[in-house]
């Protein structure tokens, strides 16, 4: 028990920070944890990884939302387009040989993170505002229609992908482009956990438990820190804590 709680605390860290400061999906880190080291089923761990992406994901894009950091008209265009695309890119993923993509997520965490160290996002709010509501629609879909065809092809990096497109592709502001993305992710992952416990069944309560309260702590933590930060501060800590989870991703699953 003190194992599984142990496990689920450190993994719960990873997985709010990277929620709380980029938008970065849950299951990308308590997924490997929860199979290295607790020998949890796959399906059930991407299963608990959603749910504790659920909340974690709606506090954040509370508080985001809070401070004026949140777009939520495009957001809900591009949450349609990613749902959509993701089954598409599923399907077609389906009919191909298994390739050699699974490490994808990982390397994009460890790279954008050394990006924001580099190269901050130092985009304005007035710079967003300067492009036209129409033209911000049609963006939105066709980044949405992009990040959920390779979501659903890869199966993993949506909360990555959408951080990039947001501050390089359409030039949104670094917390507005969190905010928005883990408002969009809260859906995404509501639909993946409430599927996936439909289908395999309800996991084990404990480890559940707590994978959700302590991802919910921490990205609550992470989330009103990142929104009183300077934007520089803010590049900086979101690069250290991606770098650090995409090393920390990529040593878990080299033992599995």
């Amino acid at each position: 028990m003190l194992v599984k709680l142990l496990v689920c605390f450190i993994a719960g860290i990873g997985a709010g920070l990277g929620t709380g400061f980029a938008g970065m999906s849950a299951a990308a880190v308590i997924s490997p944890m929860l199979i290295t080291f607790l020998n949890v089923p796959a399906y059930e761990a991407v299963g608990i990884a959603l749910a504790s992406d659920v909340l974690a994901s709606a506090v954040s894009a509370y508080t985001y939302g809070k401070h004026k950091n949140l777009d939520i008209k495009n957001g809900l265009i591009m949450m349609g387009a990613v749902l959509c695309f993701t089954l598409v890119g599923s399907w077609v993923s389906s009919l191909l040989p298994n390739t050699a993509m699974g490490g994808f997520s990982v390397f994009m965490t460890l790279l954008l993170g050394i990006k924001f160290i580099i190269r901050p996002v130092l985009n304005t709010k007035e710079g967003m505002a300067g492009v036209s509501a129409g033209k911000r629609a049609v963006q939105s879909i066709l980044c949405g229609t992009l990040i959920g065809f390779i979501c659903g092809f890869v199966g993993a990096g949506g909360g990555m992908m959408m951080l990039l497109i947001l501050t390089s592709v359409l030039g949104y502001e670094l917390k507005t482009a969190v905010g928005t993305s883990v408002f969009i992710m809260s859906f995404t992952a509501l639909t993946g956990a409430v599927s996936h416990f439909a289908i395999g069944g309800a996991p084990d309560p404990l480890i559940l438990i707590s994978c959700v309260a302590f991802t919910l702590l921490w990205a609550r933590l992470a989330a009103k820190f990142a929104n009183k930060a300077s934007p520089v501060v803010l590049n900086r800590a979101t690069g250290v804590v991606l770098t650090v989870l995409g090393a920390a991703i990529l040593i878990v699953n080299l033992l599995t």
